[in-house]
């Protein structure tokens, strides 16, 4: 099984977060961040190009011959020798505390070498007795405003973005479904509704074996612990911590599993609800009238059962859909085909991974009718941000471009800076000259709305 780019990303950044730690050569540290940011948005497996067509990984943007050796050491055994050597030589909590806004691997250093802090707990304990303010650079303001992103910081370490998810999720989903006499295999959950973030992931199964079907499931390469496991259910942990729960389902029972499993709490409520004011009974095994079940095999049977008609997934919180589903008026969702175009796109000239001319057209191939190029601005060091020549440059490139295509009209951006007066990080002519303009704050997110002083455009 090769390794997820997902996987190979969360290493490759772990890297860069220890090597800022100890205060290694930025250009390093950046070069395994923007390497994890190129890999974990490509479309092909990195892992096994590494080993098998190395040179097709050198020529990613700011890979080069030592970091696909690297990849290719990851994708070899799932592990890295200098990730490894760096955790032994870092202390305890220093990487945890990095994850709070306003937290850089200085102070973080510090309030460990000082206060011997050794983790978020240790952390909140330590701002909550008044102790970080006892620490030259941390007043006050600094302790109170750790204290209130702790919080959410650890609200979202239990979770995960969906689209990081999805690269752990669909390939076990494969593997799932590879096993001799499995009839359904569906991942359920927020992860089905298309939440923003999923917790653990659900995955239930039908299948004349159930037995094979656990076996399989415990023995699927990534896993990095096996929580449980029984005759139709087990949990196991992955390598990249996400824990998965399996469920084998009769078949008789696998849509009102699925539509249980599936949720959210709020709706399921709301539809058995609905179930008992007509005498029924709808849990995960089916829809019951008395003791007989007269549905459940599929989710359709379960919406029947109580007149409504089909709710997609991703509209199943409790928030107004079952009544509109009811009064025939459900929002269509939009699909691929909807999208006509992007407004916001990097290329090469800042912290993109491909070419204007190259992205233009892939976007005419898949039929869109527009694109906007916003590459960053010079205040953006890191991502590369270009000057007013360098956008100059571009929007010929882009009149040209527009010349040779066929159905699709690049239009020329910019991602543009706030700055710290309120200034916007272009020149007024360069603005005026560009079809589309994006404005966006990448540092000094804490700034007062207003500022004595400020001025703006």
């Amino acid at each position: 099984m090769p390794v997820e780019n997902a996987e190979i990303a969360r290493l490759l950044r772990e890297v860069g977060d220890l090597l800022e730690i100890h205060e290694a050569n930025p250009f390093r540290v950046r070069a395994y961040r923007n390497a994890a940011r190129i890999i974990e948005s490509h479309p092909g497996e990195v892992g096994a190009l590494a080993l098998t067509s190395p040179a097709l990984v050198e020529a990613l943007p700011g890979i080069g011959e030592d970091l696909t050796g690297k990849i290719a050491e990851i994708a070899r055994t799932g592990r890295l020798a200098l990730l490894n050597q760096l955790r032994r030589e870092t202390p305890k909590g220093v990487l945890a505390m990095m994850s709070v806004p306003g937290v850089g691997p200085r102070k973080a250093t510090r309030l460990h070498e000082a206060l011997g802090i050794r983790g978020l707990g240790d952390l909140e304990r330590a701002a909550r007795a008044g102790r970080l303010r006892t620490l030259k650079g941390f007043g006050p303001k600094t302790e109170a405003r750790i204290l209130g992103e702790l919080g959410a910081v650890q609200a979202a370490a239990a979770r995960t973005l969906r689209a990081t998810a999805a690269q752990y999720a669909e390939p076990l989903l494969a593997w799932m479904r590879n096993t001799p006499g499995i009839r359904h295999a569906d991942l359920a959950g927020s992860f089905r509704r298309c939440a923003e973030t999923v917790g653990d992931l659900d995955l239930l199964v039908t299948a004349t074996d159930p037995a094979a079907v656990v076996a399989r499931f415990v023995a699927y390469p990534e896993v990095k612990a096996v929580m449980a496991e029984g005759p139709t259910r087990a949990a196991i942990r992955l390598r990249s911590g996400l824990q998965v729960d399996l469920r084998v389902l009769p078949q008789p029972s696998y849509g009102s599993g699925l539509y249980y499993f599936t949720g959210s709490k709020a709706h399921n409520i709301a539809v058995r609800r609905m179930g008992q004011e007509r005498k029924l009974k709808i849990n995960e095994y089916g829809v019951f009238r008395g003791n007989r079940r007269i549905g459940g095999a599929t989710e359709r049977q379960v919406l029947d059962a109580i007149g409504l008609p089909w709710i997609p997934p991703e509209l199943r919180e409790d928030r107004g859909e079952i009544q509109a589903a009811m009064a025939g008026q459900l929002p269509r969702l939009v699909e691929l085909a909807d999208i006509r175009g992007d407004l916001q796109c990097h290329t090469i000239d800042s912290d993109g991974r491909d070419t204007l001319e190259v992205m233009a057209a892939a976007a005419e191939a898949i039929g869109y009718d527009y694109l906007a190029v916003t590459d960053h601005t010079p205040a953006v060091r890191v991502a590369g941000g270009m000057d007013r020549a360098g956008f100059r440059r571009q929007i010929k490139r882009v009149e040209a471009l527009n010349r040779s295509l066929r159905h699709l009209t690049v239009l020329a951006g910019a991602e543009v800076d706030i700055q710290r007066n309120g200034r916007l990080d272009l020149d007024d002519d360069t603005l005026a000259a560009l079809d589309f303009v994006v404005v966006s704050l990448h540092s000094g997110l804490a700034r007062p709305s207003r500022r004595r002083g400020s001025v703006g455009r």
